[in-house]
């Protein structure tokens, strides 16, 4: 079973790689961020249906009716486990003070704790610096390349999507032996994602606005505060549908 799912990682990261081979691109008015937009709307609605229909619901149910101290043991334990690829990341970014405080998060709250469920390393001041490969890549100068949205996965870029296949090897749940174990993490941890996100998109859904353009918007803004650590330069600006004129390509 964890074989067929990596596949199916690899996969849909290949084929989206292909579809920007084979230059899906709107025209000269094209958004130079977005150059795959027709492709990209396509897979959005899709996976807006998927969301509306499977995991928004369950999603939903799992915040209303889990006691709440359990949906936050829920969401430590996982935090805790990517704490650990913060601080591997941290390091390969040169972050001294980054690393060494993530992997205190990690002993703190592995141990103390106990396993990640008691956030007991931001009790006592140890701050999360959330560190990625996508970011790593970005730090040593990568372009983020054209955006992308992934089938289940979601918003992305070309950058990111390149290490998703090393992501995914690298996934503690993922590698779990026990199969009934590892698949049932690995739906909690969708769940409670999605769960965290729910008075996001019920806000979105009730504005009069381009939800796909303000989802790409507001990702490729994200993700540039997050290689910068929150200090991106001036050199560079998210593209504005409604311009004449479009912004500086990425670095």
């Amino acid at each position: 079973m964890r074989v067929n799912f990596q596949r199916l990682a690899v996969h849909t990261v290949l084929a989206t790689l292909v579809a920007l081979s084979a230059g899906c691109a709107t025209g000269p008015n094209a958004n130079p961020k977005d150059p795959l937009e027709p492709m990209n709307r396509k897979v959005a609605t899709f996976n807006d249906v998927l969301d509306d229909n499977v995991l928004k619901p369950v999603a939903t149910g799992y915040r209303d009716y889990t006691p709440q101290p359990v949906q936050t043991g829920v969401s430590n334990f996982f935090r805790n486990l990517s704490d650990v690829w913060s601080t591997v990341n941290s390091g390969l970014q040169l972050k001294g003070r980054d690393t060494a405080e993530s992997l205190m998060r990690v002993v703190v709250n592995t141990t103390l704790g106990i396993y990640g469920i008691f956030d007991v390393a931001t009790e006592i001041g140890l701050q999360r610096h959330p560190e990625d490969f996508g970011q790593t890549l970005g730090y040593w100068g990568v372009p983020s390349g054209p955006y992308l949205v992934l089938p289940l996965f979601g918003p992305s870029t070309v950058r990111d999507t390149s290490v998703f296949p090393l992501e995914t090897s690298v996934d503690f749940v993922r590698q779990h032996d026990d199969i009934a174990v590892r698949n049932t993490a690995m739906a909690l941890r969708i769940v409670d994602k999605r769960a965290s996100f729910l008075k996001t998109t019920d806000l979105l859904s009730g504005a009069a606005i381009d939800k796909y353009s303000f989802t790409r918007d507001s990702y490729l803004q994200f993700r540039r505060n997050q290689v910068f650590d929150g200090n991106p330069p001036d050199d560079e600006e998210l593209v504005d549908p409604s311009a004449d004129t479009a912004t500086p390509s990425a670095k």
